[in-house]
């Protein structure tokens, strides 16, 4: 539902959608505050799952929806209900005006008081007041609508964080997968080294072979030993980065490498949770001008108070009631009624503004993203073929070089040329399933699941 819409149902039903408001909202922090568990072997759907749950950032984006709830608790709190404070003071005087009233009031006058000194005297008041506020410019009314429009901001505010967070845990894992591929093509690509060091070997040994050969491959052999070394550093890195995505400061990430393969890519764009929150910002803006321009109208209130007086210098005590209205009207203020209209204008043309570059920016998201789609299918397609020729190659120039026909450079050529392409084809994989998780988030889709709500329901 739009801010305006909600907005409509404000003003109908009065406090009825602030209370349903607070409980939808209730209901979410709940369901979000159960401890989470950890997999032992990690999914794709499982991860963005538990990140959307234990998260710092999705708990920060929880802390602001709570915080825009007392405010529009606040603002619901002013209209429709009245004030009532009560007051106790006691005081002593022998000024003649104010003891004459303590008397008045104490019901303890009488013929002998001398007017012009009536003499020290005390009194204890107690006072209930109650005053309502019939009409205020349509102050509080506006209140209470930039308040909702902020809860609507701060509620859209936190999709906008779950479905980045849903994209970058994807992103993340998807790397993960990538650093284990490339792992292993590192860990293939040193044994087949290792293999034509041995037949090298047994060929320099029987007088079939130069020593420069065996050499070549004694340097190539150590040089993958250092690139499988970094390739397990930078696996290592990448789970440290996920583990952090998740909210987690320790722990070990094993993940399932053929999850998140089936993510589909939506037909037509849903409405991104960036757009929502701005129009939401853009409502409340409108409505906070209204409330200043309120200043510029009359308040009326309705008060009526009660109070007791008892001194114990006359041993008299009485009870008096009041009851009236009170109209107020600015004539003048300075101009700080015109100069808070005016800041309120300005705050409004900037964010209408605002939302003319983020549409700008999200039509421009959405077709990059669409770009970055359509190249990854193509390079996943691309590798794959040039995997099957180099595995081809490596496996003939082995059996060659075995039979003394190529030499050690041609061999060693043709192994770095297989294991290129299998961490190209690693990448072009892991780019293309990233590519369709970022179309999803460009189009305003948590991952897996239309909705946060969604993927969270069934997780359960």
């Amino acid at each position: 539902m739009s801010a305006t819409s909600l907005l409509n149902v404000r003003r109908t039903f009065g406090a009825t959608a602030a209370v349903l408001l607070l409980c939808g909202a209730v209901v979410l922090s709940e369901a979000r505050g159960a401890e989470p568990l950890i997999p032992e072997i990690w999914t794709a759907k499982d991860a963005v799952s538990f990140g959307i749950k234990n998260s710092p950032d999705s708990r920060i984006a929880l802390q602001r929806i709570a915080a825009a709830r007392a405010t529009q608790d606040s603002a619901a709190g002013v209209l429709n209900h009245p004030r009532i404070d009560l007051y106790a003071t006691y005081a002593q005087t022998d000024n003649p005006m104010y003891s004459f009233g303590n008397i008045l009031n104490q019901g303890a006058f009488d013929n002998d008081i001398d007017f012009n000194d009536p003499g020290r005297t005390d009194n204890l008041n107690l006072k209930a007041e109650l005053t309502y506020r019939l009409y205020n410019g349509g102050r509080d009314q506006a209140g209470v609508d930039a308040a909702t429009s902020s809860y609507l901001a701060s509620e859209a505010g936190l999709r906008e964080v779950e479905h980045q967070l849903g994209f970058e845990i994807v992103s993340a894992y998807q790397n993960i997968v990538s650093a284990h591929d490339r792992l292993e093509a590192r860990r293939a690509e040193l044994d087949a080294i290792d293999s034509s060091l041995q037949v090298a070997r047994a060929r320099f040994d029987a007088g079939d072979l130069l020593k420069t050969e065996v050499l070549n491959f004694e340097v190539q052999h150590a040089k993958t030993s250092e690139n499988l070394i970094i390739a397990q550093h930078r696996k290592e890195l990448a789970e440290k980065i996920f583990l952090n995505l998740l909210g987690l400061d320790s722990g070990t990430a094993v993940v399932d490498p053929g999850s998140g393969v089936g993510q589909t890519v939506p037909g037509k764009p849903a409405e991104r949770p960036e757009i929502e929150k701005l129009g939401a910002m853009l409502a409340a803006a409108r409505s906070s001008l209204e409330q200043a321009e309120g200043v510029k109208r009359p308040t009326l209130d309705g008060f009526a108070s009660y109070q007791y007086d008892y001194g114990w210098e006359t041993d008299g005590s009485g009870d008096s009631w009041m009851a009236g209205l009170r109209l107020n009207y600015n004539l003048w203020d300075g101009r700080q009624g015109h100069a808070g209209i005016a800041g309120r204008e300005a705050e409004l043309k900037e964010l209408e503004e605002q939302m003319q570059k983020l549409q700008l920016s999200v039509n421009l998201d959405v077709q990059q993203a669409r770009i970055n789609y359509a190249q990854a299918i193509e390079r996943r397609e691309v590798t794959s073929k040039m995997v099957e020729v180099a595995r081809e190659s490596a496996q003939l120039s082995r059996e060659r070089f075995k039979e003394g026909v190529i030499l050690s450079s041609d061999l060693l050529d043709t192994e770095v040329r297989l294991t290129d392409a299998l961490m190209r084809q690693s990448t072009a994989r892991a780019n293309h399933r990233i590519a369709v998780a970022n179309l999803r988030r460009a189009l305003g889709y948590q991952q897996f699941h239309a909705s946060t709500e969604a993927l969270l329901e069934n997780q359960q």
